[in-house]
């Protein structure tokens, strides 16, 4: 029997911008090595699984690599799909159960919007070759329980980056962001991430990695809603509201591509 994936490019309106993510709606839980199979085949940075259960939709997330534990972009893309393939009623909430728990996604307009965990980082010393692999001065350091974080002095530096990927790939984390101040007009911080040891050596846009951006900008910047952009080669725009231990991340996505897995 052949299965269904769709691709979308997610926290754009435009198709080959954002972050492109495979969703497949599955009729039943799947083996776990056909859908790294799969992950590793379709060679996006995620590729989302899904299934109907009570009071919503069992959701996944694999790398070419690895599973992980929180996907933004992955899961704005399968909302999209839940609503544009007929699984869900238009006005519906997407719910998604997860391994971070209960996630869910409302259409807003163009826009959809999706509740996510907050994952505030705290200050944390610096890997010896951190500094190194990025190839930047580090202005400040802090880790949560998936990435670090790392600002450095100016939107300038974040978009010239070019990282060590060989060399980030040693650094025990999941992945690295990188964030500034936006100079930019219509955005409040500019980041990037980097995280060649899941086998992404750039996302072009990381929804998780905002759930720590959020709080970490609040705090610098006294406000609870912001405009980001993620200036990877692709590039995105994630709107981020902090609601107490939530993170609200606001999104635009593409359907752009469907296949049938034989």
């Amino acid at each position: 029997m052949s299965q269904t994936i769709i691709q979308v490019d997610a926290f754009t309106d435009k198709p080959f911008k954002g972050n492109p993510a495979a969703v497949c709606v599955l009729p039943k839980p799947a083996d776990e090595t056909w859908m790294q199979n799969v992950a590793t085949e379709m060679n996006l940075s995620e590729t989302a699984f899904l299934y109907r259960q009570e009071d919503g939709f069992n959701l996944r997330w694999f790398t070419p690599a690895a599973e992980v534990d929180l996907c933004g972009h992955a899961t704005l893309g399968s909302a999209r799909v839940l609503w544009e393939m007929g699984h869900l009623p238009p006005d519906a909430q997407a719910r998604f159960h997860t391994r971070s728990g209960l996630l869910t996604a409302q259409r807003n307009g163009d826009w959809i919007e999706m509740n996510f965990p907050a994952e505030p980082e705290t200050e944390a010393p610096a890997p010896s070759n951190l500094a190194a692999a990025l190839g930047v001065k580090l202005k400040y350091v802090g880790k949560n329980r998936f990435d670090y974080l790392v600002e450095v002095d100016s939107e300038e530096t974040v978009r010239a980056m070019q990282p060590n990927f060989s060399l980030l790939e040693t650094i025990t984390c999941r992945g690295v962001i990188v964030t500034s101040r936006a100079n930019s007009p219509g955005y409040d911080f500019v980041s990037r991430f980097f995280a060649p040891g899941v086998g992404i050596n750039e996302d072009p846009v990381t929804g998780s990695a905002h759930c720590c951006l959020g709080p970490f900008w609040a705090s610098r910047l006294g406000k609870d809603s912001f405009t980001a952009y993620q200036a990877s080669p692709r590039g995105g725009v994630v709107r981020v509201r902090l609601d107490g231990e939530r993170v609200l991340l606001g999104g635009q996505a593409v359907i752009v591509l469907r296949g049938e897995l034989v």
